[in-house]
């Protein structure tokens, strides 16, 4: 295995870890928007780590041909960098206009 391999390999496997704390978060939490708010952090974290991990494995014949397709893979991880925070902001500012209430520790948690 060469360095880039196992860096790519840990990337992975970085992404995959923020993936699953993300879906424990969204099972876990009381309310609509602690829900969202660690969707929209791990699963934006977890896409950038995947996505550069794939992008580095690419690499590995070096070739033109990998050179551009790992850019393309980099520019739609800038792409997810600045549209996931964005698409979770919109969504909580329309539940914010429908009137979602936010969870309080007096309250019960839903099942």
């Amino acid at each position: 295995m060469t360095i880039l391999s196992i860096l790519a390999t840990i990337l992975i496997l970085l992404g995959l870890f923020f993936f699953f704390a993300g879906t424990v978060g969204i099972l876990r939490l009381p309310d609509f928007y602690t829900r969202l708010h660690a969707a929209g952090k791990c699963d934006s974290l977890a896409a950038m780590l995947m996505i550069c991990g794939i992008a580095i494995y690419n690499l590995q014949p070096f070739s033109f041909a990998a050179l551009l397709i790992s850019l393309k893979l980099f520019l739609v991880a800038a792409f997810v960098f600045i549209a996931s925070p964005t698409a979770t902001h919109a969504i909580t500012e329309a539940a914010l206009v429908l009137g979602v209430k936010p969870w309080k520790r007096t309250e019960k948690k839903r099942p």
